[in-house]
């Protein structure tokens, strides 16, 4: 392996989310998501999204404590996550809505908020008729 080869970046491991309470924004992630709950390590959280881990926290410092990068979470069946979630009892922004025409897609999104107020999203890239 060369230099280059070790130090490439190459994919997200883990991104940290903000929680004010671990234990609500577990239950929401785990509950209302549906995501794969790998373990707890003390007051951390962690989640496996496709491969990426999530780690909930509630911020060390003063200067931590904001919310989060906005998370886009691909679905399959945008109308059917976003009815899902919101039976579950996610707080949406609006309703699903195509944001770009894509030569071969259309991009669908639709936006809501954790339990903690960090916004999130959903996104769907629906096939275009031939």
């Amino acid at each position: 392996m060369n230099v280059q080869e070790g130090t490439t970046l190459s994919r997200i491991g883990q991104i940290a989310i903000n929680a004010h309470d671990v234990d609500r924004a577990t239950a929401f992630y785990r509950d209302v998501l549906g995501l794969p709950h790998l373990f707890r390590a003390g007051q951390l959280s962690f989640f496996d999204c496709g491969g990426v881990r999530l780690m909930l926290d509630k911020a060390e410092k003063p200067e931590f404590d904001h919310p989060s990068s906005i998370l886009y979470f691909q679905v399959g069946d945008i109308r059917a996550a976003h009815k899902r979630l919101k039976e579950e009892g996610a707080k949406f922004e609006d309703e699903p809505h195509v944001i770009a025409q894509m030569p071969k897609y259309d991009l669908w999104m639709t936006f809501f908020r954790d339990s903690e107020n960090n916004l999130l999203a959903l996104m769907s890239e629906v096939p275009r008729p031939a």
